[in-house]
């Protein structure tokens, strides 16, 4: 580990409070310790900016309040609900995981950190963010932003710096009496920092994300935007999304394959 001495650790978590003390965001979901609801609000967070996360954490809360309703709803349901968020794999892995959270949890949002990765879709990070922010246990993890702090505090001449450097230094520097604000506090200020400079793309592990338009993930999302209004013949969907046989052929069997649609006598329709 870099070498890191008690008065750094000091230091470094002065900067992050007193950045955090003047500005600090406000979301919906830091209002609540409402572990399910923080669930909800992390696994929409995934690859996705906050502005476009607030209508849809409104909506699924009051479309779905507990995650028993969550559990009982039809896919087709929380995928209408999803549409336009992105990444649709991520409602089908939060239905699959209220599902399990119903039948293996008893109806409560694990609270360890090898509990929480056994859900579909719920990977270190994303766990780690849960017991934080739900439980206030403090559990080390890392994201964009948060790695985007350390390497502008801890490395800021370097280039690829691996989150197995950046790892122990969130640990030693965590705030273990209130990792909940921690947490918060560092992502606030990672979200500056990408703002004015971006370390992140520093990072060894960093990725520019791909153009949508014209994407596999594109094509993905008009075939079940279509389907979602109606079962339809491949000749249908691709005079609905313009998408020609060719491109329809691997998205169409993606999607089948994952457990979004299903083809039934060659007509597709949600599952």
């Amino acid at each position: 580990m870099k070498n890191i001495t008690p008065q750094k650790i000091k230091k470094f978590q002065d900067t992050i409070d007193a950045f955090y003390a003047s500005e600090k965001r406000e979301f919906v979901w830091r209002q609540t310790t409402n572990p399910y609801y923080i669930f909800l609000s992390e696994v929409m967070l995934q690859q996705t900016q906050t502005k476009r996360v607030t209508d849809y954490y409104t909506r699924f809360t009051s479309h779905y309040p507990t995650v028993h309703m969550l559990a009982q709803a039809s896919q087709q349901d929380v995928l209408r609900d999803w549409q336009g968020l992105g990444y649709n794999r991520r409602a089908l892995n939060l239905k699959k995981s209220a599902e399990m959270i119903v039948h293996t949890f008893a109806g409560q949002i694990p609270n360890t950190f090898d509990s929480l990765i056994t859900l579909p879709g719920i990977g270190p990070a994303t766990a780690g963010a849960i017991l934080c922010y739900a439980f206030n246990i403090p559990q080390a993890f890392i994201e964009t932003n948060i790695r985007s702090v350390f390497i502008h505090e801890f490395f800021p001449a370097r280039n690829d710096v691996s989150d197995n450097e950046i790892y122990p230094l969130v640990v030693a520097t965590l705030n273990k009496n209130n990792p909940r604000d921690w947490f918060y506090a560092l992502t606030d200020y990672g979200v500056y920092l990408k703002a004015t400079s971006n370390p992140a793309r520093k990072s060894r592990h960093y990725t520019k994300q791909s153009t949508f338009e014209g994407s596999n993930r594109q094509k993905r999302s008009l075939i079940l935007k279509a389907l979602l209004k109606q079962s339809s013949t491949k000749n249908e969907i691709k005079e609905i999304t313009s998408l020609s046989s060719k491109d329809l052929t691997t998205p169409l069997k993606q999607l089948c394959d994952e457990g979004f649609i299903k083809n039934i006598n060659s007509k597709y329709s949600m599952v």
